[in-house]
């Protein structure tokens, strides 16, 4: 079992090196920050959990540059997106932003993506909220033209452009890894198609990831492929929780740190790395 985390890193919290180093410290794979480029001021979608959108959701920094100031403080943390909302982003741009910061950290960055759940958030970007999976699926797979030729391009409903000299190309080969996260019936699809592995949500109930650990790992055998990882996100942080995960096959837990001051943030790690250490040999 591989252990990280996920988190919101904001003007309100711990800043993103001081996180970095914290986290590498004590001894974590990984940190995975959330992106919202902005909040509407009239809501209409609702979010997933509770009706009232947290605080952090408004304040979170931009996940590259966050991810950066992780990146160069420290020299074995993984550096991951949780999740990149590329239904909002230029992908010739992002699939720059990616490879360049592959190259800042030496090959440790993770790409999380989604199709997001903030419908007016998506409009304002221009997206169409009824065919943003059939946008994520179009941007993920011209970054991956990108990042594999010298001269890339893309011709599909959404996405399309002649071919185009875009460098640097990425330090892990033939891409960083694309882990699709969602809980929604279709990820799986996507997972299978242009994902290389999983992650869901613990909201999404252990029994219920289990047997679509079960349903992945057979699609993944009919497909030719190689066992597909899948790391949970947002665990507490709780002995027999993650002992269930364990147990259903997850590969990685992402615990779930709240956005919090240095201090309190340490402290908080303190307690989750002492769950970790519990199931290292």
């Amino acid at each position: 079992m591989r252990f990280g985390v996920a988190t919101f890193v904001t003007d309100e919290g711990i800043a993103p090196a001081r996180l970095g180093c914290a986290l590498e410290e004590r001894g974590f794979e990984s940190v995975f920050v959330a992106e919202h480029t902005h909040i509407p001021v009239k809501r209409e979608s609702q979010w997933p959990e509770v009706d009232e959108l947290p605080r952090k959701y408004y304040r979170t920094f931009d996940p590259f540059v966050t991810l950066t100031a992780a990146a160069v403080v420290t020299e074995r943390l993984l550096v991951g997106t949780g999740v990149l909302l590329l239904v909002e982003r230029d992908p010739i741009t992002t699939a720059k932003e990616i490879a360049s910061l592959d190259h800042v950290s030496g090959g440790r960055i993770v790409v999380g993506v989604g199709a997001g759940w903030n419908r007016e958030e998506m409009r304002d970007h221009g997206t169409d909220p009824k065919t943003r999976t059939a946008l994520l699926r179009e941007r993920v797979l011209a970054m991956k033209e990108i990042w594999a030729k010298d001269q890339a391009e893309f011709h599909g409903s959404f996405v399309d452009f002649d071919p185009i000299f875009c460098w640097p190309k990425p330090v892990q080969r033939p891409h960083p890894p694309i882990i699709m996260g969602g809980n929604g019936p279709r990820t799986l699809d996507r997972v299978l198609e242009y994902g290389d592995g999983w992650m869901p949500t613990y909201g999404l109930g252990v029994d219920e990831i289990a047997r679509r650990i079960t349903e992945l790992e057979r699609r993944a055998v009919e497909a030719g492929r190689a066992r597909i990882p899948v790391s949970v996100y947002a665990v507490p942080g709780d002995h027999e929780i993650v002992a269930r995960l364990a147990d259903v096959g997850a590969d990685q837990v992402l615990f779930d740190l709240p956005t919090l001051p240095l201090e309190e943030t340490c402290r908080t790690l303190d307690e989750l790395a002492a769950v970790a250490r519990s199931f290292t040999p």
